[in-house]
Order: C-alpha cells, then structure tokens, then sequence
C-alpha cells in the first residue's frame, strides 16, 4: 500500500518563530523530519504550512537537492488532494521528534494512533482522554484525511483529525520509552538533549582500537562543525583516500614523515563521512565505493614504503614484508567480514597499523615496521582462522 506524509509547520515556538525552524542537528526540525519519513518509505511529504518563510523555503531547497521532495499546501481541502485514494497517511505533529522505532512501526504496520502517558512529563502534548495523551504521531487513511478536510471549517486539521481517528475506531497503542520516546519542542532549548541524543547514537559501534579508544573525541568535535555546513558524507570518505594515495606517492619519494602524517589525517574521516550521512538520514551504503577504497589504497601506501625501503637499505626483504603484510590483512579482513570475534578491536585494521608505524618511524627504523606489521596481520588471520572454524566438526 501506499505511504505518504503530512507534516504539520504553522505552530509558533516560545520565540515566536515556526517550530518546525527549530535548530537541530545543524539544520532544523523539519530537515530531521522529512528526512525520517522519506527514510520510512513515505511519498508524498506534505507540509501543512499557513506560511513559507525564507529559511523554510530553505529547508524545502536542500531536502530537494537530496530528492526528497515537500510539497507545501496551506489548508486541509489541498492536502487530501495530494493523496491517492486508498493510501495511508503517516501524520506527524507540529514541533514533533518521534522515536524512530515508533516510526518504523508505523510504516509497516496497519493503521494506529500512537500515544502517552497523561503526566507531567507529557503535558505539552494533545490530550485524548484522562489517562492518554497523542504522541504526536499516527497513521490513518488518505480518505479519512480528505473526509475531516471537507468539514473542517475553522478548526485546526491536526486536532480535528486525530479526534476522528479515534471516533473512527483507529487503534491506540503506547509510544516507545525506552529511548525516550516522542519529544515535543517549542524552543530550541528542548532539542539540545534530543541532538546530544542523535550524536550519541550515531557514533555507533567500532571494529578496531583506534576508533573506539582515540578517535572518539576527534569525531564528536569534527560532526557538530560539519552538521550545520553543506560537505556531503561521500566527500569526506573520499577525502580519506586522496589522503591515502597521496601518501602512497609520498613514500615512494620519500617523503616518509609527510606520509605517515597524511595517513593520521585520513584516519578518523570515514567515520566522520558515515554519521554524517546517519544525522542526515541519508546513510552511506556499506558497499560505497569511496568507502570499499579505503583498503587498497592503504595496500597501496604500504606497498610504496615496502618498495621505498627496499631501493634504501631494507633489501627486497622489506617489499616482501609489504606485500605479505598487504595480502594477509586483506584475507583476514575478508576472513572476519560479519562475524563477531573475541578481541576485534585488536586485530589488524587500517587505522591500527597506521597508528603502529608512528613508535617505529619515531626511530627510522621503518623496515622494523613492516616486518612486525606482517607478523601481526598473519597472527590476526590465523586467529581468525581459528574461531571462525573452531565448532566446525572434521571432514568424513
């Protein structure tokens, strides 16, 4: 069946401003939710708007560029119309930030009005009897939408249609809790902690030990800069491997310092480019290209030094510690691709043996590094080798 959208942005915040121009996440509210429901499968969004004011027109602007296209409509009668019959609706309230489990349900669920406790904590949002409050999110019927816009009159078309659901018999079901839950904003004050949220849980997990023990910091610092500028996820992931491949032709130069500096810089932009793409509700596909380049670029720059070494003193025993350190890594990534493995973070990785070199090259002793690099891929491969087939019963 189809899903489409319809966002209410006509309510004014404590300032006097939109709600739906809140701050949040280096755009504003209504970015973050357009975002979520094309992300749900929702099309058309439409936007209830009385007015479009410059920075609305904006958001409407960049969620455009992203192919995510809003359509704003100023009344109840030309936003059924731009439902197809037997569709469903996903409403979403003025100034509402909803939990993303609860959206997920919804989209792929049957018809529902999502709710909340009558408490303190939820006296901002619309009553609907003495012991439940709306979440400020629902799904009903295009028909039902179009039905409520043609006896509205003076009457708000949020309110309005949330009390016909509900006399229509549309099932209430309990909000999500345990993240939270819905969060109604009227300032910007009310969305700092719901971001501070958004860039927790976008910093996700982390397979190796330099990302989980030292870039942290450097991300988090490095995304509330880049949230509120227009750099796309994707560039910063290639960005990593012009870093890298520029460091491989620094190496074959000789230029071994620069390099491995180069290198440093390209550690944690992946990772920055991957919650980017997750604030933006636009996720970089595991399989991008930029991303699936980031290793052998890193096989390359370890090849140059191998190669670099070897025409300097290293002897070509210091190619070949390259090239086995290169291919041994690559097969235990390979190797380890969707398990979960004991010790994980410490197994080798591209960040891991760049930040392994740096104690080496401290001392010139960069032919040292390759060796070692080589002995630990191979011990992380056999490793490897072992737990991924310990439960695996003899041939025969």
């Amino acid at each position: 069946m189809a899903l489409a959208a319809l966002i209410g942005a006509y309510q004014e915040d404590d300032a006097g401003g939109l709600r739906a121009l809140l701050p949040l996440a280096g755009r504003t509210l209504f970015d973050y939710q357009a975002r979520i429901l094309a992300a749900a499968g929702a099309s058309p969004i439409v936007a209830l708007v009385e007015r479009v004011p410059p920075a609305l027109h904006e958001a409407f602007d960049r969620l455009g560029q992203e192919g995510i296209a809003v359509v704003a409509v100023s009344d109840g009668q030309e936003a059924a119309s731009r439902f197809e019959a037997g569709s469903d609706v996903l409403l979403l309230a003025d100034g509402i930030a909803p939990d993303m489990g609860d959206l997920a349900r919804l989209a792929e669920g049957p018809a529902a009005i999502l709710t909340v406790a009558d408490d303190e904590a939820h006296a901002g949002f619309e009553r609907i009897d003495g012991d439940r409050r709306w979440a400020g999110i629902a799904r009903v019927e295009a028909g039902l939408v179009g039905a409520t816009a043609a006896m509205l009159g003076d009457w708000d078309l949020q309110s309005t249609l949330l009390r016909r659901a509900v006399q229509a018999g549309v099932p209430l079901r309990p909000a999500a809790t345990e993240g939270g839950g819905p969060l109604l904003a009227d300032s910007a004050e009310a969305l700092e902690g719901f971001e501070r949220h958004l860039l927790l849980a976008s910093r996700g997990g982390r397979d190796d030990a330099v990302a989980r023990f030292l870039l942290p910091i450097v991300e988090d610092a490095a995304v509330e800069r880049l949230m509120a500028t227009p750099v796309r996820p994707v560039s910063l992931a290639w960005a990593a491997v012009v870093l890298t491949v520029a460091a491989a032709f620094g190496f074959t130069r000789g230029w071994l310092w620069p390099s491995v500096g180069l290198l440093i810089l390209s550690l944690p932009l992946d990772l920055i480019a991957r919650r980017l793409g997750l604030l933006r509700m636009r996720p970089l596909a595991p399989n991008a290209l930029a991303l699936r380049a980031l290793w052998p670029a890193a096989g390359l720059a370890l090849l140059a030094l191998g190669l670099f070494e070897a025409r300097h003193g290293g002897g070509w025993g210091a190619f070949l510690a390259a090239a086995t350190g290169a291919a041994v890594a690559a097969a235990a990534r390979i190797e380890a691709t969707g398990a979960a493995l004991p010790g994980q973070p410490w197994l080798v990785s591209r960040r891991n043996a760049i930040v392994l070199a740096l104690p080496f090259a401290a001392g010139g002793a960069w032919t040292a590094y390759l060796v070692v690099l080589a002995l630990y891929a191979a011990a992380g491969f056999f490793f490897v080798q072992h737990v991924q087939h310990l439960d695996t019963p003899p041939a025969g």
